[in-house]
């Protein structure tokens, strides 16, 4: 564990998480009743990342994972632009040196010359790949990268990151389940490193557990990783039991659940074990995996969410931000395969972020 006392042990009198967790709701319930009468920040509301050359990832036709979601995606958010709601930014891709903070030098080697040699797929695992994909994969690294240091420099309050490939199935040295580098993981990663944070929490709500994250801060312990995801189904990880080794013991906090699972048990998990964790944990950062094929309805999920408990789990997240880390959140896009519900579903989450 680390030595800066941020155990995730059960130790302590049972009363003082539950009250906490009261006062959590307390104030996220306050919160809610108070969006629109609340004086305005000084730092910018809200901010999105995304530029076209993430489009250049062209998988095979009829893919799940295609360009026209990103593109469904940002209709919704010009629409939320135009209306003063928040803004588009623009970013950098990301570098060799920014990649390999999370994965090996053989992973990222192998990943180019996957790519140069004209390989449909990618060789560790069941990603498909066109000539476009690198210049999209380091976009989408680097958008996280570019959020993140607009949320710690202050510039702006929170961001969304509109980005494909994906990531949270990539580890340090494979990619698989469509992404290729873990854009989230990178992210935190590069929070640590250049700009001192201590404590990162990553939340998931995709339907499909965040292997590859889980992999990457297993011992690492500077990063608090909490996953609610069905089970079984793909990966086959994230089982209650895995809660990670060494430093970074007890900071793994998965929570599976059976197909048609929905609002009760995932909003649950969220307001009773993720809130109970961040007040142990502290986070200076938090970050959210925001997959929403965990949306009813979705083609590869069977989890049955409405944008409705995508706002409340917004909300729930948006309160550990403002109580621990200054409000500084950064949400970065991972599945989502219906175009429409996928859409309504940014729109329901971008509508919290930027009230």
């Amino acid at each position: 564990m680390p030595a800066t006392g941020h155990t995730m042990s059960s130790e302590g009198p049972i009363h003082t998480a539950a009250q906490s967790r009261r006062d959590f709701l307390r104030r996220a319930s306050a919160a809610v009743l108070s969006i629109g009468s609340r004086e305005p920040l000084q730092a910018a509301r809200t901010q999105v990342f995304f530029d076209p050359a993430m489009l250049a990832h062209q998988p095979s036709a009829g893919h799940p994972e295609s360009p026209a979601r990103a593109s469904s995606v940002m209709d919704t958010i010009r629409a939320l632009e135009q209306r003063g709601r928040l803004s588009v930014g623009s970013l950098q891709p990301a570098t060799e040196d920014e990649l390999l903070l999370v994965h090996t030098s053989g992973y990222v080697k192998q990943v180019r010359s996957d790519i140069a040699a004209g390989r449909r797929t990618l060789s560790t695992g069941d990603t498909e790949l066109s000539s476009g994909s690198l210049t999209a994969a380091l976009t989408a690294a680097g958008a996280v990268i570019t959020a993140v240091n607009a949320v710690m420099r202050g510039s702006i309050r929170n961001a969304f990151c509109v980005v494909r490939p994906p990531g949270h199935h990539a580890s340090a040295s494979r990619g698989m389940g469509f992404c290729i580098f873990n854009n989230i993981a990178i992210g935190a990663r590069y929070a640590v490193r250049s700009h001192g944070v201590e404590r990162v929490l990553i939340a998931d709500w995709d339907v499909h557990h965040g292997n590859g994250t889980q992999d990457v801060f297993w011992s690492d312990g500077s990063v608090l990783f909490f996953d609610a995801h069905q089970h079984p189904w793909y990966p086959g990880t994230g089982l209650q039991q895995e809660t990670g080794d060494g430093k970074g013991k007890g900071l793994i906090i998965n929570r599976p659940f059976a197909a048609g699972s929905g609002r009760r048990e995932i909003l649950t998990a969220f307001r009773e074990v993720l809130v109970d964790a961040a007040e142990r944990f502290k986070p200076q950062l938090v970050m959210i995996s925001a997959g929403f094929d965990s949306r009813l309805g979705d083609p590869l999920g069977q989890f049955t969410l409405t944008d409705p408990d995508f706002a409340a789990l917004t909300d729930i997240v948006l309160e550990i931000a403002r109580q621990h880390a200054a409000g500084r959140l950064v949400s970065v896009l991972e599945g989502g395969y219906s175009l429409d519900g996928l859409s309504r579903a940014v729109d329901a989450h971008l509508g919290r972020l930027s009230a």
